[in-house]
């Protein structure tokens, strides 16, 4: 029976990367970045619904009957999808 080779050496034979470890200072500022990012979000969507009409915009779907009532924000979620997409396709080309 063969033995297998150390896991690096078949992803480095393959092309893959190395699995890395992150050290737990490493952990913590990921998780700083993404709190920050998460505010940073909330506060536009905050602002957003108030100022800018956001989740109120034509072609937001709303059903309100007795006793019940559905909401969504359809027009808004591609609005939102649409500004993420080209913000992320910029700071993607701003990188190369």
């Amino acid at each position: 029976m063969a033995s297998l080779p150390p896991t690096g050496a078949v992803s480095a034979a393959r092309g893959w990367a190395t699995p890395a470890i992150m050290t737990l200072e490493q952990i913590g500022k990921m998780i700083l970045v993404l709190a920050g990012a998460l505010a940073v979000i909330g506060v536009v969507l905050w602002l957003g619904g108030r100022y800018l009409g956001l989740g109120r915009l034509p072609g937001d779907l709303r059903i309100e009957r007795p006793g019940f009532a559905f909401y969504f924000p359809i027009v808004t979620c591609i609005l939102i999808s649409l500004l993420l997409t080209a913000l992320l396709w910029l700071i993607a080309l701003l990188r190369r």
